[in-house]
């Protein structure tokens, strides 16, 4: 082989002083990534800003109210004389909301999913699916009216005695705004299971119900677990729905049929403008406020650990 043949071998010195990037500035790829930095630094602005906001007026509550008082107490009568600040009924009407609502959304959602992503022919699915996503886009107000002019009368025939505003019709309104979320990614998780396991189970000899319930479910199951996590989220953060159909009467009952108050409610009534700004009763407002905000930030936490444990990844 003569030396012009001979492959010409840079060494390391010469590979290093390549670079491969051109020097000139693409202004276009800039303006995408400072854009979108700026987003990124949007969020967290705003979100450290109203983390401020809430712990300033909230230390100023705590100030005058003793956090005894307010995590344990069983009273909650902030705006008259004499005032209670105990929160607790405020939060065991936002669990009775969320525990009805989950108790009838998470079973009807998981079986909407498997049904769609197992059973249903492409043109069911086709019709079924997007009027599930289209309840999702209702407003929550249109669901209170709907709770307080068709389901408190229908259960109210069926339940003799039952309050005009009642936990139980709020819970059933709530559980219907949160049926198309668990349903839709749900029906996304279980359809990302790779097609080789239902193929494997199948030629093992299993049935359709015992590749679904033993092999489909497991395997999408941090999927799953999330469409839960975010429903109950969703349902523990709704205002108009439950403060039409609950009504606003802060107790610890411990049956649906009557009226009680949850934290989104109780900040509604607050923020109509009736209380002066400034004073203890205005404050109260921060207080509930940053408790429901632990109260996600917490469920957000224990999500984030079930997806890590739960999740599968397939090649």
């Amino acid at each position: 082989m003569s030396e012009a043949e001979e492959p010409k071998h840079l060494d390391m010195q010469q590979v290093e002083k390549i670079d491969i990037r051109k020097t000139r500035v693409r202004w276009g790829e800039f303006l995408i990534e400072s854009s979108l930095g700026l987003c990124a630094m949007i969020s967290i602005f705003t979100t450290g800003v109203i983390i401020f906001i809430l712990a300033q007026e909230s230390l100023g509550f705590f100030e005058a109210v003793s956090p005894f008082d307010f995590f344990f107490g069983t009273s909650w009568v902030p705006l008259f004389e004499p005032s209670s600040y105990g929160v607790l009924p405020l939060l065991w009407g936002t669990m009775l909301i969320t525990i009805g609502a989950a108790v009838f959304a998470i079973p009807t959602g998981l079986a909407s999913a498997i049904y769609l992503s197992e059973y249903a022919s492409p043109r069911m699915r086709a019709i079924v699916k997007p009027v599930l996503e289209v309840l999702a886009g209702i407003p929550t107000v249109v669901y209170g009216y709907f709770a307080l002019t068709f389901v408190t009368p229908l259960l109210r025939e069926l339940v003799p005695g039952l309050q005009v505003f009642n936990a139980l019709s709020g819970a059933i309104v709530v559980g219907v705004m949160i049926l198309p979320t668990i349903a839709t990614l749900s029906d996304n998780a279980l359809r990302a299971v790779p097609d080789s396991l239902r193929q494997g189970a199948y030629a093992l000899g299993a049935t359709s119900y015992e590749v679904t319930t033993r092999v489909v479910v497991p395997a999408g199951l941090s999927g799953v677990m999330a469409s839960f996590l975010l429903a109950i989220s969703r349902a523990i953060g709704e205002t108009m729905a439950v403060t039409l159909a609950a009504g606003a009467t802060p107790n610890l009952s411990l049956t649906f049929l009557e009226s009680i108050q949850t934290m989104t409610a109780y900040i509604v009534q607050v923020s109509m403008g009736d209380t002066p700004a400034g004073g203890i009763a205005y404050q109260t407002l921060f207080a509930v406020a940053g408790l429901l905000f632990v109260i996600t930030l917490i469920l957000n936490i224990v999500s984030q650990w079930i997806l890590s444990k739960f999740r599968e990844v397939y090649e």
